[in-house]
């Protein structure tokens, strides 16, 4: 019998019959935890909440997603940890923090990548996504989809960034993963990674002079509060994944299997559209805040742009060739389209 989790993963529908509002016979009673470290209200939260909504009434009540956002399980790397181990059971988190458990996830965070949220997702979804998502269960992790967090933006609390020189000695905390320091590292600012729950607090005594998220993230943790000068950098993309345990996955039969991967792939695209729609809202509310907004000339983004190329034929190398080269063959294949 051709595995149900198989023909999701294909595209191939499977009976409208087994997702129908009662709960197949083969569906047992579950309670996942499922963590992130974003507050209520943010997208990504949203699609959790969209997750659980779905699982809920595709397993006929049977499976409880419990929502455990703000970090409260802790941070990203240390819940990975939680999930291998069969603590925690999801986890929805930056696609790239993963490259210290796969290299070739290192790939995701090359910046400058994507020209728009409608690439990456149709990279991401492609083969080239799911050639990353197969090197995972032997991490202990089994991927189900991805999602968005979306363009990085920096901010400050010393000066307006209008060019490359205004990065220059700017202590910038970053993702906990190699090419997020570096690639401050070599526009000139101290790159000091820290987990995202230690953020505002990093920002608030002056540990570190500013950041880099989304601006989604800025409203949603209020970063304005504590940082005055916000550069529309889109300097990289940030596309999460949806994890679950692979030893919880495995106790799992192939009715529940096939429910939590629907739900995954069915709140991707709610959770997408979400997150763009909050995007382009909240860069209004943040000026709206007192914040001073700078936009880089087309000149600025190209110094940028050059300024990094050395990383990405570094980090190329060490993520791996293969990957590397099916990466950007989709990338073009979607740009033909």
């Amino acid at each position: 019998m051709f595995n149900k989790v198989m023909k999701l993963a294909l595209g191939i529908a499977i009976p409208a019959l087994l997702f129908a509002g009662t709960a197949s016979a083969e569906i047992r009673a579950h309670t996942l935890k499922f963590a992130a470290a974003n507050n209520k209200g943010h997208p990504q939260v949203t699609g959790m909440e969209k997750f659980a909504e779905i699982v809920k009434e595709k397993s006929g009540g049977k499976i409880d997603v419990r929502l455990f956002p703000g970090g409260v399980l802790g941070g990203d790397v240390q819940t990975v940890s939680a999930l291998q181990g069969g603590v925690v059971e999801m986890l929805v988190l930056n696609a790239g923090i993963l490259a210290s458990n796969v290299k070739d996830f290192g790939a995701v965070d090359l910046p400058f990548l994507f020209n728009s949220g409608e690439e990456a997702d149709k990279v991401m979804d492609g083969p080239f996504g799911k050639s990353l998502t197969d090197k995972l269960p032997a991490t202990g992790l089994v991927g189900l989809a991805y999602w968005e967090l979306g363009f990085r933006n920096l901010t400050n609390n010393r000066h307006p960034v209008a060019k490359l020189e205004d990065i220059k000695g700017l202590k910038i905390r970053t993702l906990q993963s190699p090419i997020p320091i570096e690639l401050f590292n070599s526009l000139g600012a101290n790159a000091v990674p820290l987990p995202y729950t230690e953020l505002y607090t990093a920002l608030e005594t002056g540990t570190v002079d500013g950041q880099e998220n989304p601006f989604a993230n800025i409203i949603n943790a209020k970063f304005y509060e504590v940082q005055k000068y916000l550069t529309v950098t889109r300097h990289q993309y940030n596309p999460q994944i949806v994890l679950i345990s692979k030893k919880f996955w495995d106790g799992l039969n192939d009715e529940e299997k096939a429910v939590l991967q629907s739900a995954a792939v069915e709140a991707r695209d709610f959770q997408r559209k979400v997150s763009r729609e909050a995007d382009a809202k909240a860069l209004e509310e943040i000026k709206s805040t007192g914040m001073q907004v700078t936009e880089l000339s087309p000149e600025e983004t190209q110094k940028l742009r050059d300024a990094v190329k050395p990383l990405i034929d570094k980090f190329s190398a060490n993520i791996g060739a293969d990957t590397v080269s099916l990466l950007f063959k989709e990338l073009d294949a979607v740009r033909k389209q």
